[in-house]
C-alpha cells in the first residue's frame, strides 16, 4: 500500500504572499506568531522567523488535510502529525517535508505502520498490522517493501524467516500454538516461458516445501534439561 500522497509537498511558499495577521520585525518581515491565508485557499497559523514558517504551526490545505507540527525554513521538519483527507494519518519525525526517521501511519483501511521511515518510505525495522485479520509482520523494510529477517504473526501460527519484495523466500519455519514446528524452504515454481517472452519470475508467488516437522521444546521440572526438538520428534516417534 502506497504512503505517498500529494499534499505533502503541495504547501505554498509564502515570501510575504497573501493575508497576515500576526507579529513582524524590524525588517517588516513575518516574525513571531502569526495567522496567513494564502491565494490557493490554504491557512497557516503558527511561528515563523524572517518570513519563513520556523517552529510549531498548524498548516490546513483547502482540500481537508492537515498539519499539525514543527516546521524549520518553511519544510516540515521536527515532530509533527499529517491528517490526510482519506481519514489516514501519520504521526512522527520529519526532516525536510518527509517521514523519515520514526513514526506511525493508520491507513484508511484500518491497518497501521509502526517504525522507522526514510524518505517518505517504510525502511529499516517495522511492524505492519493487518486490521481485517489481525496478523502482523515484524520485521525489515527496504525501500517501502517487506525485505530482510522477519516474522509473520498469524491467530495460531506463525512464519519466521526470511523475506524480499514483499515475498517469503529461502529457509524459514512454521511455528503452530498446537506445539509443533515445520521446518523448510519457498521455492520458486518451474516456469514454461515461450521465446521473446518476459523474464516473470519477480511476479510468480514462491511455494512452500516442508522438509521436517519437529515438537517444541517441552517444559520439565526439577531444573531438568529438556530435549532438543529433534530429540524429542526422535522419542515421540
Amino acid at each position: 500500500m502506497s504512503d505517498l500522497s500529494s499534499e505533502e509537498n503541495d504547501e505554498e511558499e509564502e515570501a510575504g504572499i497573501g493575508e497576515y495577521d500576526g507579529e513582524r520585525n524590524a525588517e517588516g518581515e513575518r516574525h513571531g506568531r502569526g495567522k496567513a491565508r494564502l491565494p490557493n485557499g490554504d491557512t497557516y497559523d503558527g511561528e515563523y522567523e524572517h518570513g519563513l514558517r520556523n517552529g510549531q504551526g498548524t498548516y490546513r490545505f483547502k482540500n481537508g488535510a492537515r498539519y499539525i507540527g514543527e516546521y524549520l525554513q518553511n519544510k516540515k521538519h521536527g515532530k509533527g502529525t499529517f491528517f490526510y483527507p482519506d481519514g489516514s494519518k501519520y504521526k512522527g519525525d520529519w526532516v525536510n517535508d518527509q517521514r523519515h526517521g520514526y513514526g506511525e501511519y493508520t491507513y484508511a483501511n484500518g491497518d497501521s505502520y509502526t517504525g522507522e521511515w526514510f524518505h517518505h518510505n517504510r525502511h529499516g525495522q517495522g511492524t505492519y498490522v493487518y486490521k481485517e485479520t489481525g496478523s502482523k509482520y515484524v520485521g525489515g523494510w527496504v525501500n517501502g517493501n517487506q525485505e530482510g529477517q522477519a516474522e509473520l504473526i498469524h491467530l495460531n501460527h506463525r512464519f519466521k524467516g526470511k523475506f524480499l519484495n514483499g515475498q517469503p523466500v529461502g529457509r524459514g519455519k512454521y511455528v503452530f500454538d498446537i506445539g509443533c514446528e515445520q521446518h523448510g524452504e519457498y521455492v520458486q515454481p518451474e516456469q514454461d516461458k515461450g521465446e521473446g517472452e518476459e523474464d516473470l519470475s519477480l511476479f510468480v508467488v514462491p511455494k512452500w516445501k516442508a522438509s521436517e516437522i519437529t515438537k517444541l521444546t517441552l517444559w520439565t521440572p526439577h531444573g531438568e534439561n529438556p530435549p532438543s526438538p529433534r530429540k524429542a520428534s526422535l522419542v515421540a516417534a
